[in-house]
């Protein structure tokens, strides 16, 4: 890996040749990530890789000049200094935030690599070009942090809260439910079995976590969400089971109690808390009428609750 102090001009123009290459191609692929959900931003990148196709031909023409008709193939990889770039075709679905970060952080590097490349030279019209697009990439930099304030239209903010919904509120309602309703039945069957809080606590915690861990696995393996655009499945999973162990906790908690009359009373309390946020999750983002979502979600959990008193006192 060569220093950045020990190249010519000549390999100083040809690694900037290759970084705008690159920026455009990146710009491309941030616009072809986008243009599903945030067609505004996308057409933004688009245009802002055309530009970068702009400086890459500005450059190739003062090399051509300067240096013939072959450009050595130097890359930022090459040299010690420049930072190593995500590729992009592995971060999908894009995010919004995400992607200005990355735009940002390259056109601050780009900028930084024309001042620094513009003092080595002592070349007018070398000088003079890298100079510019300094000036131009800083426009840039700025251009990428105002792309995420722009006002979403209807229809992307339509398309923003669908993403959330399958993304977040969908795994993480499934663990909730799982963890408030299968944690029932062996909290309470223990409970009355046993007649202890401490046997109880210990069953709810065991039944928690290793609901947490099985829903998580089972989101995650469930779909990579390159064709739902459901996000990275390892997210989904991480939501999804830390609110199946959430849930399933809530009511065990109680059992910290030494009365197992006064845990099962408080815990009982907790459950219809549990239910009751869960109907209005459903209806808030799933669209779901308030009767339907109560019913749903009630009855199942008393269904539950019934297997867990029958095999408690059985």
């Amino acid at each position: 890996m060569r220093s950045f102090e020990s190249l010519t001009e000549q390999e100083i123009l040809a690694l900037a040749i290759s970084q705008e290459e690159e920026d455009a191609r990146i710009y491309d692929d941030f616009a072809d990530g986008l243009k599903e959900n945030y067609p505004a931003q996308a057409e933004k990148f688009t245009q802002m890789r055309r530009e970068e196709d702009g400086h890459r031909h500005r450059l190739i023409e003062l090399y051509r000049d300067r240096f013939g008709e072959h450009i050595p193939l130097i890359r930022g990889q090459d040299v010690r200094g420049f930072m190593r770039r995500r590729p992009v075709w592995r971060v999908r679905p894009l995010g919004l935030k995400a992607v200005q970060k990355a735009a940002e952080a390259m056109e601050l590097e780009t900028k930084r690599f024309y001042e620094v490349a513009a003092r080595r030279t002592a070349d007018a019209g070398m000088r003079q070009l890298l100079g510019d697009l300094a000036e131009e990439e800083r426009h840039h930099a700025n251009a990428a942090e105002q792309i995420t304030q722009t006002k979403l239209s209807e229809t992307e903010t339509d398309q923003q809260k669908r993403l959330f919904v399958l993304q977040v509120i969908q795994p993480g309602l499934a663990g909730l439910m799982d963890g408030s309703v299968s944690t029932l039945a062996p909290l309470f069957a223990a409970a009355l079995a046993t007649g202890s809080s401490g046997d109880a606590f210990r069953v709810g915690l065991a039944a928690s976590f290793g609901a947490g861990i099985s829903m998580g696995f089972a989101e995650a393996l469930s779909d990579d969400g390159s064709l739902t655009g459901r996000g990275h499945p390892w997210a989904r999973g991480g939501v999804c089971g830390l609110m199946t162990t959430l849930g399933g906790l809530g009511h065990s908690l109680p059992y910290l109690l030494s009365d197992v009359k006064t845990a099962t009373w408080i815990a009982v309390a907790v459950v219809l808390v549990e239910l009751g946020v869960i109907s209005w999750v459903r209806h808030k983002y799933m669209d779901s009428p308030w009767s339907s979502a109560v019913i749903q979600v009630v009855l199942g959990g008393l269904l539950v609750f019934g297997v867990g008193l029958l095999i408690g006192m059985s």
